[in-house]
């Protein structure tokens, strides 16, 4: 009866499989989502989906003032739902909105499937993600927060489920030894976790007085691509959420100026508490930087919300008030909407701008003016070099006054 440390750990390396699961999506229209807002939500809920190995087969979504405390969404749309998984043989039903304990118990009961939030299936993609020890330590940890509040009534309906999106976890026990155990679980990995933190800090302490530079940003915005071609380094990159869980450190030199370069894990709007808490440690990479460089997808059409969301959780760590230079990726990709001459009706919007449009906005002025490359095609990148190595340089004499002379002013003279 005692299996659930055993499934759960088997949940952490479990590989996804070629085949993809039938999935439906559910967002809520409400006065704080609109419509374009939810469509937006849905998109990269679908790219989530896709990630973790599902194929989304509908989306449903409802408008309503006020969630339906039993079961988030109303009765009929409900009913809709219903009809719909049980004729199209759907796997599993993933609300974009996080369900409380006793949502997801009751929507379960009525659907007969596996019901997942947007919390569940972040955490099932790190659970696929996470390679190393610490990694998936962390993730594990997120899991058992997750859970623990959910074991009751879990074990229901999971003798008619065989694994696939946000199964990844335990089987069929008793509910109070569970309890027990995931309790237990908590405090050992808490302190497991503390151990591999004081080893990390003796190791970013061994790192000597050398600066250190931190790739911040949005998932999937090119971290890991621009990594690659600034070390030379061959750091997993993949056009797919969350490529990169496990924070990689790599010693740079322009010119002849070395500094540690870090990648991060990608951050995403809704991220969920437990996975920030758990994370905070991989962070201390962006904690203890030096210089941040956030980088940016300008070619995704929500990219200022992007922006926001990563302000929002350095803010968190208390890393907003580092020195950053903003990065747009992707030049290559970015289009925008045109307008005809003898168009009178159209109103432009920032959807118009070009790049050089773009540039004499707002990101002019942010950071001593924002930088536009490919990190792909590797375009302006003679630029982006030139820049972190004034700035880098900047930092280091400040540091060490009296070493400034092996220093020259600018990267050309080299």
């Amino acid at each position: 009866m005692l299996l659930l440390n055993f499934v759960l750990y088997n949940y952490m390396i479990e590989k996804k499989t070629t085949e993809y699961e039938k999935t439906v999506l559910i967002g809520i229209i409400n006065r704080e989502q609109s419509e374009d807002k939810v469509t937006e939500y849905l998109d990269e809920l679908e790219f989530l989906t896709y990630t973790a190995g599902g194929e989304v087969i509908k989306r449903f979504v409802q408008r309503m003032d006020l969630p339906n405390p039993k079961t988030l969404i109303g009765s009929g749309k409900l009913l809709d739902v219903e009809t719909f998984v049980q004729e199209n043989d759907i796997g599993a039903v993933i609300f974009d909105d996080e369900l409380s304990p006793s949502q997801q118990r009751n929507i379960e009961k009525q659907l007969r499937c596996k019901i997942i939030d947007r919390t569940s299936l972040i955490l099932d993609i790190f659970a696929q993600r996470a390679q190393t020890s610490y990694a998936r330590t962390q993730v594990e940890l997120a899991q058992y927060e997750y859970l623990l509040p959910r074991l009751t009534g879990l074990w229901t309906h999971l003798e008619r489920q065989k694994g696939g999106i946000g199964m990844r976890g335990p089987g069929e026990t008793e509910i109070e030894t569970d309890r027990r155990i995931v309790r237990d679980r908590i405090t050992l990995l808490k302190k497991k976790l503390l151990k591999i933190d004081r080893q990390m800090e003796t190791q970013r302490g061994n790192r000597g007085a050398l600066v250190r530079v931190a790739l911040v940003g949005y998932t999937n915005v090119g971290k890991s691509t621009l990594m690659n071609v600034i070390s030379k380094s061959d750091v997993f990159a993949e056009n797919k959420l969350f490529a990169t869980l496990d924070t990689t450190v790599r010693k740079v030199v322009i010119g002849n100026l070395p500094f540690l370069l870090s990648d991060t894990v990608g951050f995403i709007r809704k991220l969920p508490t437990q996975l920030v808490e758990s994370f905070k440690s991989t962070l201390d990479e962006v904690r203890e930087a030096d210089l941040l460089l956030h980088v940016v997808d300008i070619s995704h059409p929500q990219f200022e919300e992007h922006i926001a969301s990563v302000h929002k959780i350095l803010d968190e760590i208390k890393s907003s008030d580092k020195k950053t230079i903003m990065v747009f990726n992707k030049i290559d990709m970015y289009k925008h909407d045109t307008i005809e001459e003898d168009d009178l009706i159209t109103e432009r919007t920032s959807r118009h701008f070009t790049i050089e449009e773009w540039k004499r906005t707002w990101m002019e002025k942010v950071g001593d003016r924002a930088l536009f490359i490919s990190a792909l095609n590797k375009e302006n990148l003679d630029e982006f070099r030139k820049r972190v190595y004034d700035e880098v340089r900047d930092i280091h004499v400040t540091r060490f006054p009296y070493n400034n002379f092996l220093y020259p002013e600018h990267l050309d003279e080299y």
